[in-house]
């Protein structure tokens, strides 16, 4: 699939078949995200690959105050967690952190993900209300751990992306400066 025709046909997916998902369909969207750029090439995250009855067990971290009911259907997560920032010094001698940019690098990868899944035949539909603390426990990781979105994943039931997709405007949202 081309690239501007994975752009075109992509769309948050809500509604998915029963068929499952295989573990190296879910690592190989892996892969491929962790090719997404990040600053000074740090990659601050880690990412979980969440699959068949355990993703059933997941669910509720991401259905919090009857938000993402649909979220039951999905077949996957894969959970992304924020690692630490840190400090590099670069070739000119100056001390940076990467903290400013982890937020930035989190987007991008998200971005990869979806694209990947999409390239694979999967629908995706990336979440940000979670219970951290939830997916803390279920992952068996440090309490305060952190995970600024988690990809719910599934292939899209029959015409589930037939609706017309909405877009502002784009001469409202472009401008060319020369």
């Amino acid at each position: 699939m081309q690239i501007e025709e994975m752009f075109l046909k992509r769309r948050s997916t809500r509604e998915f078949s029963e068929k499952q998902i295989d573990d190296e369909t879910l690592e190989s969207i892996c892969k491929l995200a962790v090719l997404a750029p990040s600053a000074v090439n740090l990659q601050p995250y880690n990412l979980f690959a969440v699959n068949g009855k355990k993703a059933a067990e997941f669910t509720p971290n991401v259905q919090i105050d009857g938000a993402n009911g649909w979220a039951s259907g999905a077949k996957a997560y894969i959970v992304i967690e924020e690692r630490a920032p840190h400090s590099v010094i670069t070739r000119d001698g100056r001390t940076i952190s990467n903290a400013p940019f982890i937020a930035n690098d989190v987007g991008i990868l998200s971005a990869f993900i979806v694209l990947a899944a999409e390239s694979m035949g999967l629908g995706s539909c990336i979440i940000g209300i979670r219970n951290e603390k939830g997916i803390a426990k279920f992952l068996d990781l440090p309490e305060n751990s952190l995970f600024p979105l988690v990809i719910a994943l599934g292939y899209p039931a029959n015409d589930c992306r037939a609706k017309e997709r909405r877009r502002r405007d784009f001469n409202k949202t472009y401008k060319l400066i020369k």
